[in-house]
C-alpha cells in the first residue's frame, strides 16, 4: 500500500493515468456493451415494442441498482479506510453490513416492485402496447435482483483492496455470459423478453459465483461471514452517508429517463420511446470511456491535493479534460457521420431509422462539452468538496434536462424534447467552467491538508 500511495505522488502522470483508468474503462465498456448488444437482439427477435420495453424498465432497474451501488460504494470507502489503518477486523464485519444491507435491501426492493409492477411500468409511460413487453422482462429481472445487487455490490468491495483487474474480470465474465445467451434464448427458443431478462440474470448469477469464489478462495483480505439480524446502526449510517451521493445520481438518472418516456408517450407515442431506448444505450456507450478516465484520474489527483502537490493535480486534472474532450470529439464525429447506420444495426423499422438518425442529430449536437463537466465532477468528488460534486454531477439530468424536456415541447413538438439534450450539456458545461474558474485561485494552489 506504501508503494502504491508513493507511485502516485511520483510516477509519471500519463503513464498512472493509463494504468488506474484501463481496467475500470475495460470493465465498463464491456458492461455498456453487452447493454447495446441486448436492445439490438431484443430489436431483431422482438421488435419496437420490445425495444421500447426496455426504455420503460430502465428506471425500475436504475434504482434498484441504484441501492446497491449506495452499500457497495459506501462500503467500500469505509473498507479501504480501515484496512489502510490495518484494522482488518472492523474491515470484515463492515463487508458484513454491506452483505446485509444489499439482501435486506433486495428483498424490499423486490418484493414492492413485484406487488405494484403493472401501476409503477404505467407511472414511468408504459402504454397497453409496451405494458405486455415490460411486464415479461421485468418480472424476470426482479426474481433475480438480489444476484445483480450483490454482483454490483460486491465489486466495488473488490475495487476497495486495489484489485481492479478483478473487478474489470468480473465485469466482463457476466457481460460475456449474457451476449452468448442472448441469441440462444430470444431466437433459438424463441423466448422473446422473457429470454433476454433471464440471460442477463445468468450472466450476473455467473459474475456472482466468480465474487464468491475471490472471497471464499483466500485471495481477499476479507472473508464473508454473516452479521446477524441487527446491524450496527453506526456503521449503516456510516455506509449509507457516504453512499448517498451515488444513489442520488443514479435515481436522478432513473426520474430523467422516466420523465423523457412519459413526454414521448404524450408527444409521439411508442415508438419514439424506443428511439430513445436505443439512443440511451449509444449515449451510455459514449460516456464510458470519459467515465473510465475519470475513475483513473480520481486516486491521482485525490493524493496529490491532500499531499499538497498543487502542479500534480493541476497537470493530473487538464490531462483528464483533454482526454475525455477527445473522446467526446470523437463520439461525435461518429455519430453525426454515420447516425442512419448506427440506428440500422438495431432496428429494421424504416420509421425507427429515419425519426432516430434526426434525433441522434439533435441530442450529440454539442456532445464535444460533455468531457469537461464529467472531469470536473470527478475532480470535486476526488477532493472531498462533495456538495460541488453533486450539484455537478445532477446539473445535465435533474437541473438542466428535466425542465427543458417538459417545456420544449409544448413549443417544438418532439424536436424540442431531443434538442433539451443538447441544451443541458451546454448548460451543464458552462456550470463546469463557472465553478472551476470561481475557485481557480484555491483548487490548484500549494496547500495541505
Amino acid at each position: 500500500m506504501k508503494e502504491q500511495a508513493s507511485r502516485l505522488g511520483t510516477e509519471k502522470i500519463p503513464k498512472l493515468l493509463l494504468n488506474l483508468s484501463l481496467p475500470a474503462f475495460i470493465g465498463m465498456f464491456v458492461a455498456a456493451l453487452y447493454n447495446v448488444i441486448d436492445a439490438i437482439f431484443i430489436a431483431r427477435g422482438v421488435g419496437t415494442m420490445g425495444v421500447a420495453a426496455l426504455s420503460i424498465a430502465f428506471p425500475i432497474q436504475m434504482i434498484m441498482a441504484a441501492g446497491a451501488a449506495t452499500f457497495g460504494i459506501g462500503g467500500a470507502s469505509v473498507i479501504s479506510r480501515r484496512l489502510g489503518a490495518k484494522r482488518v477486523d472492523e474491515a470484515n464485519k463492515v463487508f458484513g453490513h454491506i452483505l446485509w444491507l444489499i439482501i435486506f435491501f433486495s428483498a424490499i426492493s423486490m418484493t414492492t416492485a413485484l406487488l405494484f409492477l403493472e401501476p409503477l411500468l404505467k407511472a414511468f409511460g408504459a402504454t397497453d402496447l409496451i405494458l405486455p413487453y415490460a411486464m415479461d422482462y421485468l418480472l424476470v429481472i426482479l426474481m433475480g435482483s438480489m444476484i445483480f445487487s450483490f454482483a454490483m455490490g460486491m465489486n466495488n468491495v473488490v475495487r476497495s483492496e486495489g484489485n481492479a483487474k478483478i473487478a474489470m474480470y468480473t465485469m466482463v465474465i457476466g457481460a460475456v455470459v449474457n451476449v452468448i445467451l442472448n441469441p440462444v434464448f430470444i431466437f433459438g427458443l424463441d423466448m422473446g423478453m422473457r429470454g433476454a431478462a433471464l440471460a442477463t440474470i445468468i450472466g450476473q448469477s455467473t459474475a456472482a459465483m466468480w465474487l464468491l469464489k475471490y472471497f471464499l478462495g483466500g485471495k481477499s483480505s476479507l472473508h464473508i461471514s454473516w452479521i446477524g439480524w441487527k446491524p450496527e446502526l453506526r456503521l449503516v449510517k456510516e455506509i449509507i452517508l457516504i453512499g448517498l451521493p451515488a444513489f442520488m445520481m443514479m435515481s436522478s438518472t432513473s426520474l430523467m429517463v422516466a420523465c423523457v418516456n412519459w413526454v414521448l408517450v404524450t408527444f409521439g407515442g411508442e415508438t419514439q420511446v424506443a428511439i430513445f431506448g436505443i439512443i440511451n444505450r449509444l449515449i451510455t456507450i459514449s460516456i464510458m470511456p470519459i467515465n473510465g478516465i475519470v475513475q483513473g484520474m480520481q486516486p491521482i489527483i485525490g493524493f496529490n491535493y491532500g499531499a499538497g502537490l498543487a502542479d500534480r493535480v493541476t497537470r493530473t486534472f487538464k490531462l483528464g479534460a483533454y482526454t475525455a474532450t477527445a473522446i467526446a470529439l470523437t463520439a461525435w464525429i461518429v455519430i453525426l457521420t454515420v447516425p442512419g447506420f448506427l440506428m440500422n444495426i438495431f432496428s429494421t423499422d424504416p420509421e425507427v431509422i429515419v425519426n432516430g438518425t434526426e434525433a441522434l442529430r439533435r441530442i450529440f449536437l454539442v456532445a464535444p462539452m460533455i468531457g469537461l463537466s464529467i472531469v470536473t465532477g470527478g475532480l470535486y468528488q476526488a477532493i472531498g468538496k462533495a456538495k460541488k460534486a453533486f450539484i455537478l454531477s445532477i446539473s445535465r439530468p435533474v437541473l438542466f434536462l428535466i425542465p427543458l424536456v417538459l417545456i420544449l415541447p409544448h413549443f417544438l413538438g418532439l424536436t424540442g424534447i431531443w434538442l433539451s439534450f443538447a441544451l443541458a450539456d451546454g448548460l451543464a458545461f458552462l456550470l463546469a467552467v463557472f465553478i472551476l474558474l470561481k475557485d481557480r485561485k484555491t483548487l490548484f494552489a500549494p496547500h495541505t491538508i
